[in-house]
């Protein structure tokens, strides 16, 4: 897998293949912060929060580097699964993900606070952590399932 700091530019020219998304009433500014904190460290609730609910997270044995490129990280895993490309974009509010799939999660400020959408755009079945399937069954009700988790996980830190 190759890091470039353009992952947001490539996913923003496919069409989304699956979108799911959720209103949390609180201001973007403060979602947006929780929702884009990356930094190096061990991944969980208050770094790289759109991938601490992944079974690697959970058992601590996903950590974030320093990645090329503006905004740009990497998210090492223990075992054979390579590791994460991340790209933040702070100006809109946009963290992208490539491992298996390519995605995005995205706030934006609507009438009752903030929506949070999360779109992927792409497939990578040659990836080793894709199991053959699993794009086609249930995922957009697992991606459904991870933002409500990602989203109360927000709410319980903003009181809201």
């Amino acid at each position: 897998m190759h890091t470039t700091p353009s992952l947001l530019a490539e996913l923003d020219a496919l069409p989304a293949r699956w979108e799911v998304q959720a209103t949390l009433a609180a201001p973007v500014v403060a979602v947006a912060a929780l929702l884009l904190a990356v930094a190096e460290g061990r991944v969980g609730d208050d770094n790289l929060l759109v991938l601490a609910r992944a079974s690697a997270a959970r058992q601590g044995a996903m950590t974030v580097v320093a990645g090329s490129g503006s905004g740009g990280y990497r998210a090492e895993l223990a075992g054979p699964v390579g590791p994460v490309e991340i790209q933040v974009d702070w100006t809109r509010s946009r963290v992208a993900v490539q491992s298996w799939y390519a995605g995005v999660h995205a706030a934006t400020a609507c009438p009752a606070g903030t929506r949070v959408t999360h779109r992927v755009h792409r497939v990578l079945p040659d990836h080793p952590g894709f199991a053959a399937g699993i794009a086609e069954i249930g995922l957009r009700t697992r991606m459904s399932r991870d933002l409500r988790q990602m989203l109360d996980v927000i709410a319980d830190r903003l009181g809201c």
